[in-house]
């Protein structure tokens, strides 16, 4: 129980992390954020969109209290993620980040479900 325990904070600090870095490039509006999505074509509301959400994502991963919360998060965060691979794929831009994320969002969530089938 303790390693789960460690394993899953671990993996969901790290995804937390990850997408509070990420919110607050998208919403201050990083000059090299804003160039890459001006490329691709996405228009500038879509990065203020995507910064508040995954600052709320990772706000509610990281809330004790809220678990319907939790799971829109982890189910966001897995969109955003697919959605993010898919992009750099079509635009022929490195696509390995998104994925690992991913993989680490797994294993969170994973852990996540293991800890609480042992509660209940």
């Amino acid at each position: 129980m303790k390693r789960d325990k460690i394993i899953y904070w671990i993996t969901t600090g790290l995804i937390a992390l990850l997408f509070l870095f990420s919110s607050y490039m998208y919403l201050t509006k990083a000059p090299d954020l804003m160039q890459s999505f001006q490329k691709i074509g996405f228009p500038v509301y879509f990065v203020t969109m995507l910064g508040i959400f995954k600052l709320a994502g990772s706000i509610a991963l990281l809330n004790p209290w809220f678990d319907k919360l939790k799971e829109l998060a982890y189910a966001g965060f897995a969109f955003t993620l697919v959605g993010a691979a898919w992009t750099h794929i079509a635009t022929g831009t490195p696509f390995i980040m998104p994925i690992v994320i991913l993989g680490i969002l797994g294993v969170s969530y994973f852990f996540k479900q293991k800890l609480q089938a042992k509660v209940a």
